[in-house]
């Protein structure tokens, strides 16, 4: 699929597949945020049961990984090796970077950013174990960080 953005029935798709994976997986509830490349806000659902803040969550994970150019796992290990640097970023970012696995980009056929999918509710893993499952399902490529 070479999309050059998410488009909205791409992203519905990949918000579905996301949390139908932690259904299967019987992971607590969880909220699934997708934005285009441009960082706009094209599909977000949160489950029933799921805390208040998991959507401002899920929006920082994939935020985070179109501002940085990297998954969340990337931003991840930079908080654990350079806390300064990772710290600074999210104070540049008002505070809308979050740096845990959870976020992934979303890449087209050609290896372009297309937008990114920030998944949270149960552990960082498994957020990002649903992410990857949520973008391979439409058929395209979810670049962790790792």
């Amino acid at each position: 699929m070479f999309l050059h953005s998410i488009d909205l029935e791409t992203a519905t798709n990949i918000v579905d597949a996301a949390i139908a994976r932690g259904r299967e997986l019987g992971f607590l509830p969880l909220t699934a945020v997708v934005l285009d490349d441009s960082g706009t806000v094209k599909a977000m659902k949160r489950e029933d049961g799921a805390s208040l803040m998991r959507p401002d969550i899920a929006l920082g994970k994939a935020w985070g990984c179109l501002g940085f150019g990297a998954g969340t796992r990337v931003l991840h290990g930079r908080a654990e090796t350079t806390p300064v640097f990772v710290n600074s970023l999210i104070e540049m970012s008002g505070g809308r970077v979050v740096s845990m696995p959870g976020g992934v980009l979303i890449k087209n056929g050609d290896g372009r950013i297309i937008g990114a999918l920030g998944v949270t509710g149960d552990t960082a893993d498994n957020d990002e174990i649903c992410a990857v499952a949520g973008v391979e399902a439409a058929g395209l490529t979810a670049d962790t960080g790792a």
